[in-house]
C-alpha cells in the first residue's frame, strides 16, 4: 500500500509507513521517552521500555554474530514472559524472521516446521526445551544455537540461556533497512486438516493493524493495561500484547499459564503483577466458561474499562450477559492469520450483539454468492477482505497462496450475511454450512441459540447423513456443572426461537468438545467422530 488509508465514514487516516522501515526499530523510536514505564509485566517482573529497547538490540547483535543472514528465520517456541517480545523484536530489528509457534503441538509438528522454515536457531523457554529436543531428533534440520529462557535443568554445551546471551552482546547499533514489504515474522495457521501452513507477514502488517484497530477501533491508549487470554504466538495475541500496545506506550500483563478461568480472576483483581488490566482480549469459549464459572468476580474493584473478542462468533447470549455483569461492552470482531488481525469488528460506542459489526476503516469486503457475483442482503455468501495487513503468501505452498491470495483480495473461508443497517452475522464455515430441504443453515445460528439455554455451557452443530443421503442436523451439547435437560427439552427451546427446519434433528451430550490450542471448535472432529460411529454401525 503505497497512500494514506482513509477510514471509510471516519476522519481517521493512516499514512503509509516510510521506507526503509523497520517495524521493532519504530516502535523503539516511538517510545523514546517512556525509559521508566513498564512495558511489560510477567509472573517474575517488569520489563520497562528502556528495558526493552537495549535488550532486544542484544538479541538483535547476537542472532547477527550467530552468522544468520538477513530474512534467515528463528524459531520462537517459548511461554509468554517477558523474554518473548525481548526474542521476537530482536529478530525483526536485525532483518531476521522470528517463526512464532504455538507451544501446545507435538514433537511431530516442531519437526516439521524446523525443516519447513529451515530456521538457523531457535528461542525456548525451558520447560519446552525437551519437546524440541525430541523434534530435533525427529528431524534432519540442525539448528546453529538454542538459546533457552528460564531453563528448567542443566543446559548441553550447545545450548546458552537466553540471560547470557542478552548479556554477551553489545546492543545492536542500527537495525536492518528492512522495506515495509519485506518478510517481517512467520505465524503458522491453525489450519482444520492437513499440516499447518507458514504465514508470512511483512515488517509493515503489524504496523497496519496497530493502526488501523488498536487506535482507530479500540482507541487504545497510554495509560492502558493490555492483558490477553490469547497467547502471543497467535495472530490476536499478538496484536493484542505486543503491536498494540507498544504502538501506544501502554503496559501489557503477561501469563505464561493456561488461560483458565481462576487464572484470569486473579490478573483482573491484581494479584500478579500488582497491576490491574483495563482491557482484556478473550474469546467466546474463555467468556462462556467465566461466567458459568462459581469464582466469577463481582466489578467492584476491577479497572476494566474494556473487552474484546475474537476467534470464533461471539453469542449474543453471552455479550448481554457479560455486559450486565460488568457495565462495558465485548466487542467483537474477526481477523485471521492471514490478515493478521482483526477486520470485520462491532466498536466500543456500536455494539450489535448476535453480529460481527461492521468492517474496520481502511478493510473492504465483499460477499460473493454462490453462482457469482455480489450476495445481497440478507442472503450468505462468501467473505473477501481487502485490506494493507494481508500475508504475503504462505512458503512453499503455492496452490494454497493461490487459492487464498487472490489479487487484491484475501479469501477468507468464512460464510457471512449483509444486515441493512451494514453490519454483518456469521453464518459459519464455507464447509461447515448446512442445507437442509434445500435451505441453508448456519450451524452457528443454531449453536448460539442453544447455549440460551440456562443449562448449555456449549454446543457445536454439523450436518449428518441420513438413510436416504439427505443432509439433517445434529447438535453435541455440554451441560453446565450440576445442570440438567434432555433431548426433547432443548429441541423445543430452538424451535420455540428459530424456524421449524433449523432445529436440531438429533443432539448428543458430552463431556467435552474437541478444540483447536486457540480454543475454537473442530467441527470436523464431530465429523470424522459420526462417520467412525456411522462405518461401525453397518458393519455390525
Amino acid at each position: 500500500m503505497t497512500q494514506s488509508t482513509p477510514a471509510p465514514g471516519s476522519d481517521h487516516v493512516v499514512p503509509p509507513p516510510p521506507t526503509p522501515f523497520n517495524f521493532a526499530a519504530h516502535l523503539v523510536e516511538r517510545n523514546v521517552g517512556r525509559g521508566e514505564r513498564a512495558a511489560y509485566v510477567d509472573d517474575d517482573g517488569t520489563l520497562t521500555y528502556a528495558a526493552l529497547a537495549e535488550r532486544l538490540r542484544r538479541v538483535a547483535a547476537g542472532l547477527r554474530e550467530l552468522g544468520i543472514r538477513r530474512e534467515e528465520r528463528v524459531l520462537l517456541l517459548m511461554h509468554d514472559c517477558n523474554d518473548w517480545p525481548v526474542a521476537f523484536l530482536g529478530a525483526m530489528y536485525a532483518g531476521l524472521v522470528p517463526v512464532a509457534v504455538n507451544t501446545l503441538l507435538s514433537a511431530d509438528d516442531y519437526a516439521y516446521m524446523l525443516e519447513h522454515s529451515r530456521a538457523q536457531a531457535a528461542l525456548v523457554s525451558g520447560a519446552l526445551l525437551p519437546m524440541l529436543n525430541a523434534a530435533m531428533v525427529k528431524s534432519d534440520h540442525e539448528l546453529r544455537k538454542v538459546i533457552v529462557s528460564h531453563p528448567a535443568a542443566p543446559l548441553h554445551p550447545s545450548e546458552q540461556t537466553f540471560e547470557a546471551f542478552v548479556a554477551g552482546h553489545a546492543p545492536l547499533l542500527r537495525p536492518a533497512a528492512t522495506g515495509p514489504d519485506d518478510p517481517g515474522f512467520w505465524l503458522y495457521s491453525s489450519g482444520s486438516t492437513g499440516r499447518p501452513k507458514g504465514t508470512v507477514h511483512s515488517q509493515a502488517n503489524p504496523y497496519w493493524t496497530a493502526e488501523l484497530y488498536g487506535k482507530g477501533v479500540l482507541d487504545l491508549r497510554e495509560d492502558d493495561v493490555c492483558f490477553s487470554a490469547a497467547k502471543l504466538f497467535f495472530a490476536y495475541g499478538l496484536g493484542n500484547a505486543l503491536s498494540f500496545p507498544l504502538s501506544v506506550g501502554a503496559t501489557t500483563l503477561l501469563m505464561a499459564e493456561r488461560a483458565t478461568p481462576e487464572a484470569t480472576f486473579r490478573r483482573w483483581r491484581g494479584e500478579v503483577g500488582g497491576i490491574k488490566p483495563t482491557v482484556f482480549y478473550g474469546a467466546p469459549t474463555g467468556y462462556a466458561g467465566m461466567l458459568a464459572h462459581p469464582g466469577l468476580p463481582g466489578r467492584d474493584g476491577l479497572a476494566l474499562r474494556l473487552a474484546s473478542s475474537a476467534g470464533e462468533a461471539l453469542p449474543a447470549e453471552i455479550g448481554e450477559r457479560f455486559e450486565r455483569a460488568y457495565g462495558i461492552v465485548i466487542v467483537d470482531g474477526i481477523g485471521s492469520t492471514e490478515m493478521l488481525h482483526v477486520y470485520l469488528s462491532n466498536r466500543p460506542e456500536r455494539v450489535r450483539y448476535g453480529t460481527t459489526g461492521w468492517p474496520v476503516p481502511g478493510y473492504r469486503l465483499e460477499l460473493r454468492a454462490e453462482g457469482g457475483g455480489e450476495a445481497a442482503d440478507g442472503e450468505p455468501g462468501d467473505l473477501y477482505i481487502q485490506g494493507p495487513s494481508a500475508a504475503l503468501m504462505y512458503w512453499g505452498n503455492q496452490a494454497k497462496t493461490r487459492e487464498t491470495f487472490q489479487g487484491s483480495w484475501t479469501k477468507s473461508g468464512d460464510k457471512y450475511i449483509r444486515n441493512a443497517d451494514g453490519s454483518y452475522t456469521y453464518a459459519g464455515r464455507s464447509d461447515d454450512m448446512l442445507k437442509v430441504s434445500g435451505i441453508y443453515v448456519s450451524p452457528f445460528e443454531v449453536e448460539a441459540t442453544l447455549v440460551q439455554h440456562p443449562a448449555v455451557l456449549e454446543a457445536a452443530v454439523i450436518g449428518t447423513t441420513d438413510a436416504d443421503g439427505l443432509t439433517k442436523t445434529k447438535a453435541f451439547v455440554v451441560l453446565k456443572s450440576g445442570a440438567q435437560a434432555d433431548e426433547a427439552e432443548l429441541k423445543a427451546f430452538v424451535k420455540d426461537r428459530l424456524a421449524a427446519y433449523k432445529y436440531p434433528r438429533s443432539i448428543e451430550f458430552l463431556g467435552e468438545l474437541p478444540k483447536t490450542a486457540t480454543g475454537k471448535i473442530q467441527r470436523f472432529r464431530l465429523r470424522e467422530r459420526e462417520a467412525a460411529t456411522a462405518v461401525s454401525g453397518a458393519a455390525g
